[in-house]
């Protein structure tokens, strides 16, 4: 019998899993963003991407990245982002995974200050996770992204439960946001289905258009996800609490807040006056996980107001796999049911 194995240490963040890979077939490429570009032509890396993703040693929402080398040596380690339908541009629960892993596993020494940084290059940049730590225990972590920025006010998409208002913005990666009441949705278990279908719809008819396109970068265009919110009022302090579901890719559905999408919702609330400098967003999952977030600070990316967003919340590792996979295996590299 001939076996290849795969070692991978998994973690959660908010409940979303972010499965980490250290060996990695080498990718061609001077930057993070080359690297993404060729792993998704090159059929070894994306070979183990699929394997990892898909059943029976993954699920249809898994989550997870590859550690490659960083674009320059201001940054500790870059990754590649993947899922069930390709390699993603952004993700701020991988972020916030790699930052508590690389502390937790000894790759950088605990600062004595109580606040590691782990500075990681991704596709969309170069981020950074502050890792909180009690002696040897991590207590929280800050992913503190790009900035971020409203690209459309609202845009009007038909659907077949009726018009979607969409705000879409950029965290990272590009987001349409949409009322879940819109529909006379929640966000809940019950309305998921819906939500998922809606999505797809959402995504089909935004992804030709112009409102889709990065005014930057083209291979950072498409509509990544679609965030679907609803209201919460405000804490005895003021700060607005929201809770959401993000669908990403093919109906992926997000288990934590979102990292980049929070970033998005920022931007998208700190333009309309209803997230102030100062304030925190309390912002919920579909699972009751619930992240902070705020603007550190404001500037201005090619002519439009942007903020620079900080999410704080908790990951948490898992296990440690150790996959076997037999050559002679048919069912190599898997499958997916959706």
């Amino acid at each position: 019998m001939i076996t290849q194995e795969i070692f991978t240490i998994d973690y959660h963040t908010g409940g979303e899993p972010f499965r980490i890979v250290t060996d990695v077939p080498e990718t061609a490429g001077a930057t993070v963003a080359e690297r993404r570009l060729a792993a998704m032509a090159d059929a070894d890396v994306d070979g183990l991407r699929r394997l990892l993703c898909s059943e029976p040693r993954g699920h249809a929402d898994m989550y997870g990245g590859f550690v490659v080398p960083p674009d320059d040596p201001g940054a500790h380690f870059g990754v590649l982002f993947w899922h069930k339908d390709g390699f993603s541009t952004a993700c701020g629960h991988g972020t916030m995974a790699l930052g508590v892993w690389a502390v937790e596993s000894g790759l950088l020494p605990i600062d004595a200050s109580g606040i590691t940084e782990v500075v990681i290059d991704v596709p969309s940049g170069r981020v950074t996770a502050q890792v909180a730590t009690s002696g040897s225990r991590v207590t929280a972590v800050d992913f503190v992204n790009v900035p971020s920025y409203v690209l459309h006010d609202e845009v009007v998409v038909p659907t077949s439960l009726g018009p979607a208002p969409c705000a879409i913005s950029f965290g990272g990666a590009l987001y349409a946001q949409v009322p879940a009441a819109a529909f006379g949705l929640a966000v809940d278990v019950a309305s998921l289905p819906a939500l998922i279908g809606l999505s797809r719809e959402i995504k089909t008819w935004l992804n030709p258009t112009f409102y889709a396109e990065h005014p930057l970068d083209s291979p950072l265009s498409g509509i990544y996800g679609v965030i679907f919110f609803e209201e919460q009022g405000r804490d005895a302090h003021g700060n607005p609490r929201q809770r959401n579901v993000t669908v990403f890719a093919d109906g992926e559905v997000d288990r934590s807040p979102c990292g980049s999408g929070t970033c998005a919702r920022v931007a998208t609330l700190h333009s309309t006056g209803r997230l102030r400098q100062g304030e925190i967003l309390l912002h919920s999952s579909i699972v009751g996980s619930e992240w902070q977030a705020r603007v550190t600070d404001t500037l201005q990316v090619a002519g439009r107001d942007a903020v620079l967003p900080v999410v704080t919340g908790r990951a948490f590792r898992t296990g440690e796999h150790r996959f076997v996979v037999n050559l002679d295996d048919d069912m190599v590299p898997g499958f997916v049911l959706r």
